[in-house]
């Protein structure tokens, strides 16, 4: 019989090992990429901004929430999702971390938007506005403090009073003219609103729902002695199920509750996180690949559930109405509570982007609801018809407190793009909400006019 030769043996024994070589080789040919890749950020400076990488586009990023602990740490099990952090509260769910920033934002002391603090004691002439709300109202995705609403509206508001003592003369006088004539000419001037200065406070919270929006008027916001109250909601508490009263950290109960939960999704995290945040996989999508969000992913802040924008919208009439009653109820709340403090309060059921059709309509929108699809509009605007209805009725209930706004039709008319998902807003479409809320709170403002007597 014939032996096999040695050389063939050598040859066989080396085919079969190379697999074992691959897998020896692998690790470390990855650790010598992942040091080239921190070396070449490193000598181009771009080692903080791959460090925040976080594999979404970096406003995207920033404006995501990232829920601390008691100990002022990441949820051990929660995924860190963007830099807004967030902390648990036994009133309102969670709540803004004080003092903190970014490019885009920036927090004050007591957990507002603000670039400035908030004193308990409200300086001796300033009428403070008060915004209350979800993300829409917080303005997620603006560009700066400078250009959410909230600070459009202080502005303007501001500017008006400098205007009525620069000019007083185009505006309507404190006492109006004796004869008919000069009278009827005094009406068609603008009104004067009371001078002072003017502070708009952005109270506002991201993932809040008018359950969380409640609790934190009665144990915060009144504290500040507000001149005026501005709600700015709706959309959350249609995809909040009718069980639930407001929004909390998203999986901590639930992680809490379970501890072998807890620990599988401790490891199964830490093991991601050894991956994803290498830089090599940070690079590979920081420049080549750039994933960009869903529109659920940047509709959707501090989400309870997987599911998409369209199941948590409920299909069932009588879900509706659970939740829209859910919805009155808190406002009625609120109301009560102003009308004790005698307080305006501004109930504006928020803009959403199904509303926008026609001409006006951009093609970024136009993509936005292909991608929403056609159920998604069914539900969401059956949805904003019993909400609507539902603040209506708070509004006939405190005729004298409330002022209900419906804002769903505000962009029918706006020429350039107003909504970057589903309810959060371009720059140039919050000038356009701050105009609107403008006019209704210059009416609270307005100063009377007192009739002249008779000369004779």
């Amino acid at each position: 019989m014939f032996r096999p030769s040695r050389r063939s043996a050598y040859r066989k024994q080396r085919r079969l090992s190379w697999p074992l070589i691959t897998l020896l080789t692998l690790p470390l040919v990855l650790i010598v990429l992942e040091f080239l890749v921190r070396t070449f950020v490193g000598v181009t400076g771009q080692s903080n901004e791959l460090a925040a990488y976080q594999g979404k586009p970096t406003k995207a990023t920033a404006y995501g929430l990232r829920f601390l602990d008691a100990s002022q740490q990441p949820y051990d099990g929660l995924p860190i999702a963007g830099q807004l952090a967030a902390k648990p509260s036994l009133a309102t769910g969670y709540k803004l971390v004080g003092k903190q920033q970014s490019q885009f934002w920036r927090i004050n002391e007591q957990g507002f938007r603000s670039d400035r603090p908030v004193p308990v004691a409200k300086p001796k002439g300033e009428t403070r506005i008060f915004l209350l709300g979800g993300s829409t109202a917080f303005g997620h995705m603006s560009s700066t403090n400078q250009t959410t609403f909230a600070h459009k509206l202080e502005a303007s508001l501001n500017q008006q009073v400098a205007q009525q003592k620069r000019n007083p003369e185009k505006f309507r006088p404190d006492v109006l003219p004796y004869y008919k004539e000069e009278v009827d000419k005094a009406l068609t001037l603008p009104p004067r609103i009371r001078d002072g200065q003017y502070r708009v406070i952005n109270a506002a919270v991201p993932g809040y729902a008018s359950g969380n929006e409640v609790a934190q008027l009665a144990m915060q916001v009144l504290t500040y002695q507000p001149d005026i109250i501005v709600v700015v909601d709706g959309y959350r508490d249609l995809l909040l199920p009718s069980t639930e009263e407001g929004v909390t950290i998203p999986g901590a109960e639930a992680l809490l509750e379970d501890a072998p939960r807890h620990f599988y999704t401790h490891l199964t995290q830490q093991l991601s996180n050894l991956f994803t945040q290498s830089y090599l996989v940070k690079g590979i999508q920081y420049w080549l690949i750039k994933p960009q969000p869903s529109v659920d992913e940047l509709s959707l802040v501090a989400a309870n559930s997987n599911a998409s924008l369209v199941e948590q919208l409920p299909s069932e009439p009588t879900e509706v109405e659970r939740r829209a009653e859910r919805y009155r109820s808190h406002l009625q709340q609120m109301a009560r509570l102003a009308t004790a403090a005698k307080i305006p309060l501004i109930v504006a059921v928020q803009p959403e982007v199904t509303s926008r059709t026609g001409k006006n309509r951009s093609s970024e929108e136009a993509k936005i609801q292909q991608a929403l699809g056609a159920t998604y509009s069914q539900r969401v605007k059956a949805g904003y018809t019993e909400i609507e209805q539902a603040a209506l009725q708070v509004q006939k209930e405190f005729p004298k407190t409330v002022t209900t706004l419906n804002l769903y039709n505000l962009y029918n008319n706006f020429p350039s793009q107003a909504f970057v998902d589903t309810v959060h807003l371009t720059d140039e479409a919050n000038t356009v909400l701050a105009k609107r809320l403008y006019g209704t709170i210059a009416k609270l403002l307005n100063v009377p006019v007192q009739p002249n007597p008779s000369p004779y």
